[in-house]
């Protein structure tokens, strides 16, 4: 099974993250299936980054986004246009 999940980047203290498709079972830092997009919390305007017909493709074939991704397409207004 396929999730939608943030990746962690970035030093200690200078965290941003990658969307990725990737495997239920692999690590935090496991491979990815595919990259979707961006998430940088550090930017005075927090910066998000989303290939949205891949991130719909992705939930056609059943990947299932975790809480954080959900929430943050919520609040952006993808979530919208890709379950529609």
């Amino acid at each position: 099974m396929v999730r939608l999940r943030f990746q962690r980047e970035g030093k200690p203290g200078q965290a941003y993250y990658r969307l990725v498709a990737i495997d239920r079972a692999a690590k935090r830092d496991g491979r990815p299936v595919e990259t979707l997009g961006y998430y940088n919390p550090r930017l005075e305007k927090e910066k998000i980054t989303i290939n949205e017909p891949r991130v719909k493709h992705w939930c056609g074939k059943g990947a299932i986004p975790s809480e954080t991704v959900k929430n943050l397409l919520v609040e952006s207004g993808a979530w919208k246009r890709i379950t529609a």
